[in-house]
């Protein structure tokens, strides 16, 4: 069952939450810079972790020292909803952990 879109005002609310991220193109986006390739390479393995374990997928960019997310709800035609946020808060959590900013 398709998780129901977020308001435009819904979204702006959790956006204060999670410092960082920004609503572009019915996505939410957050672009983390880390000190080596390494970290950052490490960074996107353990966000893919937490992915699978909440089935829910976003858009991962691994750069050389940077890891951008950009995430929506297909399955609620690409716009953004709970479950989008609930990613999104916990890469929050482990992020630090790589030393990410």
């Amino acid at each position: 069952m398709p998780s129901e879109p977020l308001s435009q005002k819904e979204i702006e609310d959790r956006l204060r939450e999670l410092p960082g991220w920004a609503f572009e193109d019915d996505r939410i986006i957050r672009t983390y810079r880390l000190g080596t390739h390494f970290a950052a390479s490490a960074l996107v393995a353990h966000i893919a972790s937490v992915q699978e374990e909440l089935n829910h997928h976003s858009d991962l960019t691994l750069g050389y020292n940077t890891v951008r997310l950009s995430v929506n709800s297909h399955d609620a035609g690409g716009v953004v909803t709970e479950n989008d946020f609930a990613l999104a808060e916990r890469v929050e959590s482990l992020a630090p952990a790589h030393g990410a900013s």
